[in-house]
This record gives structure tokens, C-alpha cells and sequence, in this order.
């Protein structure tokens, strides 16, 4: 399902524009094995590692996959096989790495039903305490986990630092953000906002270097549309040893954007869904959720106490008196993307911006992005002047963002905007924002922590947008790179083939340099690294350290390729308090300004 070369969504867009000629890298399809996938089941019972996330004051999930072992003369019960007999695992939780000290132990049943994943949701623990964990079943024990709970004490101000990732393509290059994050001990949690596999195959809809294509492959090798295949890419993802690593490493917050079902996804449809071909789509839906559900340490909300529609995902946590995290949903109900014929494929994209019947579909007020009732929940928990930050767990960029066409090699088009974006729903849009600009000094101040472009971004959010320039910031975004998913660098790469990579760097140096100058509210913006973002929240500011991978040269064309390259420290910026904007910090964060508790506190 390979769109029209004159139809640019947001990821053909950033792939470098239909007129720089961007597209998929693409291959023949070929008969592939699911062994990269099914290869930790292999190894033993425990060979997905272990996670934990959804960390509170009080408790923290912890989840791992439990193989049983073969019988003789019995296929092993890989991920998405259905097969397997049921088996019965025991956990502990402990104050000490050797666990000496349990504080917490348990058991649990799983079988073929939850494709033999573990999930507990341990309760009874203490805040802001360090833990570790592991699992047991017929005499083999997992490796083990570290996790911590919430620095959720109340009136408490603790240190709180947090690692922000998003879109993570397993054909798109080696995990090294995922590693590099394993190997830090100053962190709370990581908040992953979307995108944590995707869905396309391994032919003419393969996403991700040339060079890649049968060395880091998708499994299962077709697009996933079925509980078989989701659970199959969630293995593969899961079997990846640096994701096990940050995943053993740090307890995580996540939630879903519209890879982990299907591209631009909206409520009764996707981009690259065919009903014809591939059934019915809330279908394929209720099941991709089941697979992410199974495999990831989420913990449902409680479904009866917040008004919402469909199913609720979306929750708040609380960081003692300094902050809260509202981490909101935004695939489940939103409206369908508006389309315009000739410029934008079903299912949003990128469209020209001025157009007065465009216009009036983007300012309509019964399309929505998160339902009524979520952001209704969202500006509640903004309007609460407990806490002095309120950080948003965010999908796609709130912040309004035109983008100039001739930067992006459409000149016939002055001006496109992302109808993905929160500026494809200008209603909930202009609500949201009007709400923050009215909400008193006393109420705190909003951080919108955001993912899916694949870029770093930190900006103002503006209201009252005047001429030249000028607006009132009301909060601020921060939007982190992308693990490994193609940016502007690849698209522009992809349009201007035999230039050198320098050369390259620079175009897409250039282009980002005119989104930001027809934008003055976007302080930052880098369009050439991928890699991770660290958020660090204080009473008086929050400070964001980008982490880029190196900038590509002609001995190294493309740094995702090579499996020892990390991201770098990059760059830092931070909002002040009351000033509700961002400004460039003068370094990198230090120590944190406590440390949570380690050893005996039961």
C-alpha cells in the first residue's frame, strides 16, 4: 500500500517532500523465518527479560514472558503460536539486589491466552524507594529487574528526572538510545508517548535503511493486522538486548500512538488500512491493543471515575508537591483526518494552509482529537494549583507549526501545515491553549512532552498570534527525537541521492532554519539526530538535555547502521517558572538533587 508519489503524508514528508522524490526504501518480498523473534523462547523460560513500569507512590507493575518448556516431541510456545501449556511463576520483590531482603512475593498463572506474559501489579510498597525483582518458574529464575516507586509523598518536593522516548522502528536502525539510557542510574522512569513498534512488512512497505533489509528485518515479514502478528512485533521489539536493558534498568510510563496499530490512525480507519483486503478495522484494533496490553507493564485506569469514550487509557500520576503527568490518548476517538484531494492521502498528512474550505474543516468544532471528555479530564488537572508543574504525556505536536513549502521542495505551496497534528483539530487546539492562557500564576505551569515527528523540537506554546512575530507563550513543548524512525535528514538523504552526507546536513539544516524563522515560538529544532531527551523538574525550572546521535559524515553516512553508535549530549534548554517559555540553559544537568531510598524500609 505504497501511496501516490503526488500525495505526501506526514511520513513521506519528512522523507524529504514528493518533490525532492521521497520514498520508502522498498525490497522484494522474501520468504523469512520468525527466529530473531522466537529466538528468546528458545533460551529458556525467561527469555524476554523482564519490565516494570507505571511506577506510584504505592505500587509499580512488573511483567515478564514465561515460556513453558517443551515437551519432547512438542513445538516450543513462541510468542503469537498459541501454543503451551499453562504455568505457574512466582515472584519476588526485594530491597536489595540479592534478595536477601523480600518485601513482596507472589504467584501467578499464564497460558496460551495472554501468550504466556506476566503482569502483577504490586501493591503495598513505599514511595520513592528503590526495588528489585525477578520471576521463578519449574526451577529457572529471570534475570533481574531494578524499579522504584514514585517520589510521591505528600507536601514532599524530591528530585525528578525522566528519560522522554518515542518511535522506536526495528528496521530503522539499532537501539542505541535504548542502550545508552540502560546505562544511567539517575533516572525515575522513562516515558515512552508512541510509537513503540510499527506495523509495516518487509516489502514494498518497508520503512528504514536500505542497508538494513535482511539484517534487521520485521517480523512477522507482512504488515501486522492480527493478534498473531502484533505479538510477534512486540517479541521482536522485546527481544532486542537493548530494550531488555532499559527495560530491566527503569520502571516506564507509556502509551500508545498509531503505529502500534496502523499509520495516521483515526477512530474508524487508519491510512494504510484496506477493509477489503484487511477486515474489519475496530477488529484489528481491539486486537493490536490486546497484544500492546499483554506485552507492556501498563496498568489499566479505573474505568468508572473519569467520563470518557471507548475505552479509558489515558491516567494522571502525581510526583509529591512538585509535579503531576497527565499522559493523554489521542488515536481512539479522534475525528478522521480532513483530506485534500490531490495534496494529502486519505488519512491526513500535510496540507496547504490559507485555503478557505480548508480552513473552516480545520476550525470545525465537532472534529475532535482526544474526545470532549479527555480534554475536559486535561484542563482540569491543568486548572489544579497544587502542584507547581504539570507536565503533559503527549502524542502528537500541540504547538501550532507551519511549515514553508518551498523549504520542503514544494514551491508552489507557500505554506503546509501536519493535519495529524494538534493543527489538524484547531477547536480542541485553540481550547486547549486559550485554557492555559487563562489560567493564573497560582495554577503552575504546563510542559507538553511530545514525540512523533521524529525530530527535537523545544518551543513556546503561543497564543494571540500577531504580525511580526509576535504572541503571549502560555507553556512550553518539548518534543523529543526519534529512537531510530526516519527524520527530516533521511528524507532530504532520499531527495538528493549522490549528494555527499555534508551536504545533506546541510539542506536539512536549511529547512529546519526556515520552519523556525517562519515559527519564531520554535527556540530549537534539530532535524539530524536521533536519540532520547532527559526531562529534569525542579521547583524552579525544568530543564530538557537532548541526546543526538553523532551528526552523519562520509566515513559514516548514517550512524543508525552502526551498532556502536549512541547518541551524544547535544544540546540543553529550560522553562523558569512564572516565565512559561524556553530559553537556552547554560549546560548539561548534574547530580540530581536527591536520591531516592535503597535498603530496609518496610
Amino acid at each position: 500500500m505504497t501511496p501516490p508519489s503526488n500525495a505526501p503524508s506526514r511520513r513521506t514528508v519528512l522523507r524529504g517532500a514528493a518533490a525532492l522524490g521521497a520514498a520508502a526504501v522498498v525490497g522484494a518480498a522474501r520468504p523469512f523465518d520468525e527466529a530473531v523473534a522466537s529466538a528468546p523462547a528458545h533460551g529458556g523460560i525467561f527469555g524476554y527479560g523482564v519490565a516494570s513500569g507505571d511506577p506510584t507512590g504505592e505500587r509499580v507493575v512488573i511483567w515478564t514472558r514465561a515460556t513453558p518448556p517443551a515437551r519432547r516431541g512438542e513445538p516450543v510456545a513462541t510468542p503469537g503460536s498459541g501454543l503451551g501449556r499453562p504455568l505457574l511463576v512466582r515472584w519476588v520483590v526485594a530491597t536489595d539486589p540479592r534478595f536477601r531482603d523480600v518485601v513482596r512475593r507472589g504467584r501467578v498463572r499464564t497460558d496460551p491466552g495472554s501468550d504466556h506474559t506476566v503482569k502483577v501489579d504490586v501493591d503495598e510498597l513505599h514511595p520513592y524507594t528503590r526495588y528489585w525483582y525477578r520471576f521463578e518458574a519449574l526451577g529457572q529464575y529471570s534475570s533481574p529487574g531494578r524499579t522504584q516507586t514514585a517520589p510521591d509523598e505528600e507536601d514532599v518536593v524530591h528530585a525528578l528526572r525522566l528519560a522522554l522516548v518515542s518511535c522506536s522502528n526495528y528496521t530503522g536502525g539499532y537501539f542505541g538510545a535504548y542502550r545508552s539510557i540502560s546505562a544511567r542510574e539517575d533516572l525515575d522512569l522513562v516515558l515512552h508517548v508512541g510509537d513503540y513498534i510499527y506495523e509495516y512488512g518487509n516489502g514494498a512497505d518497508r520503512y528504514g535503511p536500505a542497508g538494513l533489509a535482511g539484517v534487521r528485518d520485521g517480523v512477522p515479514a507482512t504488515e501486522t493486522i492480527d493478534l498473531r502478528g502484533y505479538r510477534l512485533r512486540h517479541a521482536l521489539h522485546k527481544a532486542d538486548p537493548d530494550l531488555q536493558a532499559a527495560h530491566a534498568q527503569h520502571p516506564w510510563i507509556t502509551i500508545f500512538d498509531d503505529h502500534e496499530v496502523a499509520n495516521n490512525a483515526w477512530d474508524t480507519g487508519a491510512e494504510n488500512h484496506t477493509p477489503d483486503v484487511e477486515g474489519d478495522f475496530a477488529t484489528r484494533r481491539r486486537q493490536a491493543y490486546e497484544a500492546y496490553l499483554e506485552w507492556m507493564p501498563f496498568r489499566m485506569p479505573e474505568q468508572r471515575v473519569v467520563p470518557h469514550q471507548g475505552t479509558r487509557f489515558f491516567k494522571r500520576f502525581t510526583f509529591g508537591a512538585l509535579a503531576d503527568l497527565s499522559v493523554v490518548e489521542t488515536r481512539q476517538n479522534r475525528s478522521r483526518q480532513i483530506d485534500v484531494a490531490g495534496f494529502t492521502r486519505t488519512g491526513g498528512g500535510f496540507i496547504p494552509s490559507g485555503v478557505a474550505s480548508v480552513d473552516a474543516q480545520l476550525a470545525d468544532p465537532s472534529r475532535h482529537l482526544p474526545e470532549p471528555e479527555q480534554l475536559t479530564w486535561l484542563k482540569d488537572g491543568v486548572a489544579d494549583g497544587s502542584r507547581p508543574w504539570h507536565l503533559i504525556g503527549n502524542q502528537v505536536v500541540v504547538t501550532p507549526v507551519r511549515f514553508p513549502g518551498a523549504a520542503l521542495g514544494i514551491p508552489t505551496v507557500p505554506l503546509l501545515l501536519n493535519s495529524d497534528q494538534w493543527d489538524g483539530y484547531q477547536a480542541d487546539q485553540n481550547d486547549l491553549i486559550g485554557h492555559l492562557q487563562a489560567q493564573p500564576p497560582a495554577a503552575g505551569d504546563v510542559v507538553v512532552l511530545t514525540g512523533d515527528i521524529h525530530s527535537s523540537w523545544a518551543m513556546d506554546l503561543p497564543a494571540g498570534r500577531g504580525p511580526g512575530g509576535t504572541y503571549a507563550p502560555v507553556g512550553v513543548e518539548l518534543v523529543c527525537p526519534s529512537v531510530t524512525s526516519d527524520g527530516f535528514y533521511e528524507g532530504f538523504s532520499a531527495g538528493l541521492k549522490g549528494q555527499t552526507p555534508e551536504a545533506v546536513v546541510a539542506a536539512t539544516r536549511a529547512a529546519t532554519g526556515a520552519i523556525q524563522a517562519t515559527n519564531p515560538w520554535i527556540r530549537y529544532l534539530d532535524g539530524v539526530g536521533h536519540g532520547y531527551t532527559i526531562v529534569d523538574v525542579t521547583p524552579a525550572r525544568v530543564h530538557a538535555d537532548f541526546y543526538l546521535t553523532p551528526t552523519p559524515t562520509s566515513a559514516q553516512p548514517d550512524p543508525r547502521l552502526v551498532r556502536s553508535s549512541e547518541p551524544a549530549y547535544a544540546t540543553s534548554w529550560q522553562t523558569l517558572a512564572g516565565t512559561r517559555r524556553v530559553v537556552p540553559a547554560g549546560s548539561r544537568l548534574g547530580a540530581r538533587a536527591d536520591e531516592p531510598r535503597v535498603g530496609r524500609s518496610h
